[in-house]
């Protein structure tokens, strides 16, 4: 059956787009790129329309682009996700293509933690169809909600039978594998590819709270969680839900290119309350315990703190205050695994095709 859903990006504010470059998503293997290459679908933006440029092909897209299909068959293309998850929607933005948009598309999924050959991926009995065909609007942004609650790592395109998408996004929440992880190492437990989430931030005015978990340093200012100037008493904080519970032991505050905006103390505090959302963990008389004191900061540097940590845990959420206000490019909090009595895969392991 043919579906069709009004929906908009805001229906997904919060999840984290799985399939971004930002985090390694790549677009492994398409069976046609003719006009427009592949790996386009995964680049930021919507994509851009340069009305004369040209290539050797035909008209350049800033999108995947097939050949016009004169035989029976559809196109597809193969998407590694840049970290594995339980993918909640999907955005198939035919931004663009206007004449040349596909009519429908659906979407198949796998779970393999190890590396394969092409060919495997490719003939694996393993896909499954989590959104089934649906239909698709030209030069627009076409939001479905995906039903399932599986771990998925690689997803697969379909489009009938030909034509172009500007860009897929992949919404979802990051499911790490730990059935492999030592319990003695350390681990950036904060890491969005640990599974960890900034679930609240008081204020975000310029610079959102997921960068502070992403990897790699920040490439600029913009490239950083930045609160608006305060005018009046208080501070500014940020709540992340660690990857998995564990004990603190050190934490890394970067204000990198934060230089005339850096915040002027930070302090640290946390809580071991799983499953806990985000009404009981903003409560005013919530319960924090203090894992860092207050500690003067230094503009566009990296701050290491191991002797200071107060109390190391066990914890599963952490507070960063900052005041007056400013920007934190990125935040680390290693520490090592404590026991929990979840899995900490949803779908029960690690995945393999057969």
């Amino acid at each position: 059956m043919e579906r069709n859903f009004n929906l908009d990006a805001a229906a997904f504010t919060g999840a984290i787009d799985l399939a971004q470059e930002k985090l390694g998503g790549k677009a492994l293997l398409a069976s046609d790129e003719f006009f427009a290459e592949k790996e386009n679908l995964l680049k930021p933006g919507r994509g851009i329309f340069i009305p004369d440029k040209y290539t050797s092909a035909g008209k350049w897209m800033d999108g995947w682009e097939t050949r016009r299909k004169r035989v029976p068959g559809y196109d597809w293309c193969i998407i590694k996700l840049g970290v594995p998850g339980v993918i909640n929607g999907v955005d198939i933005d035919t931004n663009n293509f206007l004449g040349n948009h596909p009519p429908y598309a659906s979407l198949e999924g796998i779970c393999i933690d190890k590396d394969v050959k092409d060919s495997v991926l490719v003939e694996s009995s393993e896909w499954q169809e989590i959104l089934p065909r649906a239909a698709l609007k030209q030069g627009s942004q076409n939001i479905f909600p995906v039903a399932s609650n599986k771990r998925w790592t690689h997803v697969r395109l379909n489009i009938y039978p030909d034509g172009g998408v500007a860009r897929l996004r992949v919404f979802g929440e990051v499911e790490r594998n730990w059935s492999d992880a030592k319990p003695d190492a350390l681990h950036d437990l904060a890491a969005i590819e640990n599974g960890a989430a900034v679930v609240a931030a008081n204020d975000m005015f310029f610079g959102s709270k997921d960068n502070l978990i992403m990897p790699g340093r920040g490439v600029n200012m913009g490239d950083g969680w930045e609160t608006r100037r305060r005018r009046g008493p208080g501070n500014d904080w940020v709540i992340v839900r660690l990857g998995h519970p564990g004990l603190i032991h050190k934490v890394e505050v970067d204000t990198c290119h934060y230089k005339g905006n850096y915040p002027d103390v930070c302090w640290m505090d946390a809580t071991y309350a799983p499953g806990a959302n985000i009404d009981i963990l903003t409560w005013p008389d919530f319960e924090w315990s203090e894992v860092l004191a207050r500690t003067k900061l230094k503009a566009d540097n990296r701050h290491y703190y191991d002797k200071e940590i107060i109390h190391g845990g066990p914890w599963t959420h952490i507070r960063l205050n900052i005041a007056p206000d400013g920007g934190i490019s990125r935040l680390r909090v290693h520490g090592v695994l404590a026991k929990q009595e979840r899995s900490p895969v949803a779908s029960g392991g690690a995945c393999a095709v057969k």
